[in-house]
């Protein structure tokens, strides 16, 4: 194909993960990423990788090898309490060929294989002009043209609105996040078990998650309208956490623990764009990942289907006729997201309901009927 410019708007693992697919072919993008440097803000908690859509990005990529020195296979267990305390489910089964990484870790192999250069830092794009051939990308002090426009920047892309009119709306649950050293907090280490906790009850949950290097992610989640969410935003960490006292009070004590202590991180709303996002195909402009089907992350699928668009939009890009080629990238990359959205907003309204921990037992004990 002829050579031309590509921008890849977001450093995330999708955009990372397409940058490095296209090197492989010898085409050379420019990522642009907002943050100054690497590791300007915490990245997030753990993924787990799927075989046929995250890990196998990796193998394409080659870096399975990077890949298996930091995933942590043993932490895919799954556990499950009621409100009362009561074990409902606990299963480890390191079979179910999951392994976990952490986001950062993820992130850094993916920056590690890229040239030098490759990414572009404190390069937030500001707007984005046509001319009719390509594209003028306009920053703070810069501006430059390119031909080809990749939208990887995640919830609030700035790529979208050229080609949709859809924007996220709040799912009505909101996590407050919360960070914990097992070294200092043998009581939700205990708790937490081989993988990720999950305590559910009346439109509220208490979920716990191993991280690396000894750590664990911890989230207190309920059912809040937006507005309390802004008001929320203006608590100190002591005011915070006397209000999550009393959303969790009757709680069991060892659960409460999880709120009592836990360092507070940040308070997460939940977003998600339509089921089934669609836009009519726009030469030269795209979207990958989350700014193209943002959902909840009660499906696992997020990280996996931005890994897998950009196995996709690689081949899409390197083809004889990348045109049409994009037009069915974004079809295939639909149908796919379409189906993990759906099953996002189900286990999201699974966890939060007044049903408490039914259907998540459930939905625990029919993944191991598939299985056996």
């Amino acid at each position: 194909m002829t050579r031309q410019r590509i921008a890849i708007v977001g450093g995330g693992p999708g955009g990372l993960m397409l940058a490095r697919l296209l090197q492989l072919r010898d085409i050379h993008p420019v990522v642009l990423e907002r943050e100054t440097y690497a590791e300007e803000r915490p990245q997030g908690g753990s993924l787990d990788l799927h075989s046929e859509t995250g890990q196998r990005a990796i193998r394409l990529a080659g870096l399975e090898t990077e890949f298996s020195a930091m995933a942590r296979p043993e932490d895919q267990g799954d556990r499950l309490f009621g409100s009362d305390g009561a074990l409902l489910f606990d299963r480890n089964e390191p079979g179910d060929d999951r392994p976990e990484i952490d986001r950062s870790a993820l992130r850094r192999i993916l920056l590690d294989a890229l040239p030098v250069g490759s990414i572009r830092w404190n390069s937030r794009t500001i707007d984005i002009a046509s001319d009719g051939i390509g594209y003028e990308l306009i920053g703070n002090g810069w501006r430059e043209r390119f031909d080809i426009v990749i939208g990887a920047d995640g919830a609030w892309s700035r790529v979208r609105p050229l080609l949709s009119d859809a924007v996220p709306a709040y799912e009505g649950v909101t996590l407050v996040e919360l960070g914990f050293d097992i070294t200092d907090h043998p009581q939700i280490d205990t708790l937490t078990g081989s993988g990720k906790m999950f305590a559910v009850g009346d439109n509220r949950a208490l979920i716990t998650q191993r991280n690396g290097l000894g750590h664990i992610r911890g989230y207190a989640g309920l059912r809040i309208p937006e507005a309390t969410v802004r008001q929320w935003q203006k608590l100190s960490h002591s005011s915070l956490r006397t209000t999550l006292r009393e959303a969790f009070r009757g709680w069991a004590p060892p659960l409460r623990d999880v709120i009592e202590t836990g360092r507070i991180l940040g308070i997460r709303a939940l977003y998600a764009l339509p089921i089934g996002h669609r836009w009519p195909s726009r030469p030269g402009l795209t979207l990958l990942g989350d700014a193209a089907h943002l959902m909840s992350p009660f499906s696992g699928e997020g990280v996996n289907l931005a890994l897998a668009d950009a196995v996709d939009l690689a081949d899409a890009l390197s083809s004889d006729n990348a045109g049409s080629a994009i037009a069915r990238f974004e079809e295939t990359m639909a149908r796919r997201a379409e189906i993990a959205a759906e099953g996002a907003a189900q286990g999201l309204n699974g966890i939060f309901s007044e049903e408490g921990a039914t259907s998540v037992l459930q939905h625990y004990r029919e993944r191991v009927t598939v299985k056996d």
